[in-house]
């Protein structure tokens, strides 16, 4: 009986996505999401490529090629099946430009041309206000900034989430586009990301497999947090989709919560077992407040591990109970720090049911391998 009401739920939950895609977009939703013949479901994870740094010199668009050839390096290496989009994929507070979207687009081209599917989540830099730099006031002025060929002006005046999330699902959204983003409900404005992918099964063809949650942790044009409304968002996305627990579920955000600063290695110290990485540089810089979203996790056996981008200098993975809480790697050449850059790979297997991840570097070696659950 509680099979049946699960997937009675589960197909609701379906047919509902479906007609609410309909009904935003104007088209139809994409072919869902399923695990790979041989039971395995490979994600990429891209963080912090902070695209249009300083686009009036040199530098800047030397650090976008840069960015491009990290996530063609890593694609081609691993041949995902998915790509995670883990955050601030432009710096707006650098981009002289009033539509932020060109650049928000060209991070996703290294996937489009390899028909990988993608989802996103919001940073702090995405859509921070334009932060004129202080020797623009100098005797030497601003200097010559060239908008590009598609741009009339350079107004400095940034692109709000909605905007940009707007333009990606317009542009490749849909029923043949590689986007699975989704704006989510209005009521967690001003947080944009807040959707949750179900992963099909590949024996079982109609029935979940794996959900991957997504959300806004804030920053840029609002406080660094996940709200409570949002913490109830999942509460209630997560009863009806996966009453029993059954499912595995994965959740994905940008800023980490104040529980990293809790399970952190020592800043610049040794990552020692039963943490693994290799880049422990600095201290975690953690949203501002907590209210609630990691006591619900917590409370969620399903709930196998928390992936979040934001600190450039960390790519460890620690556990918190009975789930890991995960960093990326530092993707794009934008940003700062200095150390190589690379992604974090999750791999999960169907049956029986295990995660595994490991970071892959710009020069194709591979290493920190964990196994998540």
């Amino acid at each position: 009986m509680r099979r049946l009401q699960y997937r009675l739920a589960a197909a609701i939950a379906a047919i509902l996505a479906g007609v609410l895609a309909f009904g935003a977009a104007g088209h139809r939703s994409p072919a869902p999401l399923r695990f790979a013949p041989g039971g395995r479901f490979k994600v990429a994870l891209f963080a912090d490529l902070h695209y249009g740094e300083n686009a009036w010199t040199d530098w800047g668009p030397a650090q976008d090629a840069g960015s491009d050839r990290v996530m063609a390096a890593v694609l081609d290496a691993e041949k995902p099946d998915f790509v995670v989009y883990l955050g601030d994929l432009v710096t707006a507070n650098n981009v002289p430009i009033p539509n932020a979207s060109l650049y928000w687009d060209r991070a996703f081209s290294p996937a489009r041309r390899r028909r990988v599917p993608w989802a996103t989540v919001f940073g702090n830099h995405d859509d921070m206000a334009f932060e004129w730099p202080m020797e623009w006031f100098s005797p030497d002025g601003v200097p010559a900034v060239h908008c590009p060929p598609s741009v009339s002006d350079c107004s400095f005046r940034g692109t709000p989430r909605v905007d940009l999330m707007a333009a990606e699902i317009d542009r490749d959204g849909g029923e043949d586009g590689l986007s699975r983003s989704s704006v989510g409900p209005q009521k967690l404005w001003p947080g944009v990301s807040n959707y949750v992918l179900q992963v099909l099964s590949r024996e079982k063809e109609q029935d979940p497999a794996l959900l991957m949650y997504f959300l806004d942790s804030g920053g840029g044009s609002y406080p660094e947090v996940i709200s409570d409304a949002q913490v109830r968002w999942f509460q209630t996305q997560s009863q009806f989709l996966n009453p029993d627990g059954r499912i595995p579920e994965l959740v994905f955000w940008h800023i980490p919560s104040t529980a990293y600063a809790k399970v952190a290695p020592k800043a610049k110290s040794r990552i020692r077992r039963p943490c693994v990485g290799s880049l422990n540089m600095e201290h975690v810089a953690p949203q501002q407040a907590e209210w609630g979203m990691m006591d619900s996790l917590a409370k969620r056996p399903s709930v196998k591990a928390i992936f979040v981008g934001h600190n450039h200098g960390l790519d460890w993975c620690c556990p918190y109970g009975k789930l890991w809480l995960c960093f990326g790697r530092h993707t794009g050449h934008g940003g700062y720090g200095g150390w190589p850059r690379g992604s974090r790979i999750v791999e999960m297997s169907e049956n029986p049911f295990s995660v595994e991840s490991w970071i892959r570097m710009e020069n194709g070696t591979t290493h920190s391998h964990v196994v998540l659950g």
